[in-house]
């Protein structure tokens, strides 16, 4: 019997990355939708993320938080879905999916905060500027199809969710570099049925 694997999210959160993940891997799945005002923060919830935040998965005794985990994880543990590295594209897959992971994620949102480092300050913090995160991002998928290598990987899944998400909600530049990357991989059938499925979960307008 297979080992059973339960994805806990939220259709309005990060867990949409995560879910893309799932979709990728195609293995069975069962999933719990917790709430941000109630079950998120629940004793039981807290049990398996002490922060109170989606996503995570268990999978049979082992528990995986935090987006780009999870999605490292699953390429190790599905190695039959083939999104792990090739030899030659594994230093750019771990580079850049912690890049997206740590500094460029901090980049995105503490511009949306409208916090901004000073510039004698920005030695203090791994982004340094945003301006440098997005010329980082932009090195990372200029002139490719994929960010590690020559075929899809975790690191596209996570690399391309945050290129999607603030393209969309205009959070990163509308960089032609970017457009194309993301152009080049948000419709590839497991990122769509992932889309399909977190939009049926989302609560009615005015609920």
């Amino acid at each position: 019997m297979a080992t059973p694997l339960r994805f806990y999210t939220n259709p309005m959160s990060r867990g949409r990355v995560a879910r893309w993940m799932l979709e990728e891997v195609g293995v069975p799945y069962e999933t719990t939708v917790l709430t941000y005002s109630a079950t998120m923060k629940a004793p039981e919830y807290l049990a398996i993320n002490p922060m109170g935040k989606v996503p995570a998965i268990v999978h049979g005794d082992a528990v995986i938080t935090e987006c780009a985990a999870i999605c490292v994880y699953l390429a190790e543990a599905f190695p039959e879905a083939k999104l792990g590295p090739t030899s030659e594209a594994r230093a750019d897959y771990y580079r850049w999916l912690f890049f997206a992971a740590g500094p460029l994620e901090q980049a995105i949102v503490n511009r949306s905060l409208g916090v901004a480092v000073p510039a004698e300050k920005r030695g203090m913090v791994g982004y340094g500027c945003f301006e440098d995160a997005m010329a980082a991002l932009e090195t990372a998928v200029a002139g490719k199809t994929y960010v590690a290598g020559d075929r899809f990987s975790a690191a596209d899944v996570y690399v391309g969710s945050q290129i999607g998400w603030g393209l969309m909600f205009g959070s990163i530049e509308k960089r032609p570099a970017f457009e194309a990357y993301w152009n080049g991989i948000k419709d590839r059938p497991a990122a769509v049925r992932a889309r399909a499925i977190d939009d049926a979960l989302m609560p009615p307008p005015g609920a």
